[in-house]
Formats: structure tokens, sequence, C-alpha cells
């Protein structure tokens, strides 16, 4: 899978600011912010204001493996409990 990197400027804080991430986490980040029902530039304050160390772009990358990694295993534990479910149904 190949995902060439992108810089784009934003800003955070009042402040512009350029980041470099591979397209696949811009796409990420447009849609967690579409979900929250925020702007790119407010979501990526929230992660800046959050983290404690590293650079704001290995900062994101690790924000967005997060938040699909979690909703994976939510989605995971809601089909498993259906299987249970549906098989207690039919003893």
């Amino acid at each position: 899978m190949k995902s060439p990197v992108v810089k784009r400027s934003i800003v955070v804080a009042g402040h512009k600011t350029s980041v470099s991430l591979e397209e696949a986490f811009w796409n990420g980040m447009k849609e967690i912010s579409a979900a929250r029902g925020m702007t790119l530039s407010e979501l990526v304050g929230e992660i800046d204001g959050g983290r404690q160390q590293g650079n704001l772009s290995s900062a994101i990358r690790l924000f967005v493996l997060d938040y699909f990694r979690t909703r994976a295993v939510a989605a995971s534990a809601h089909a498993q409990g259906k299987d249970e479910s549906q098989r207690a149904a039919s003893n």
C-alpha cells in the first residue's frame, strides 16, 4: 500500500503550522473530525494539546491508529456478542 506524504498548512491555537502526513492519515483525520462535528484544525489542536512528547505528525499518526483500533475492537466485540446471543436463542 503506497500513500505519499502530503504537507499541509493548518492553524493550531491561532498559529499556522505545517504538518506532513501520508494521505491515508489525512483521510483518517477528515473522517474523525467529521464524525466528531469539528474542523480539522480543532482536532489537530486537541491532539497537539494532549501530546506528551514527540512531534505533532507522530502524535497525529498515533491518534488516528488508536481511534481506528478502538473502533475495530468495539465492532469485533459487538459481532461476537451477536454470535453468542444467536447461538443461545437457537438452543
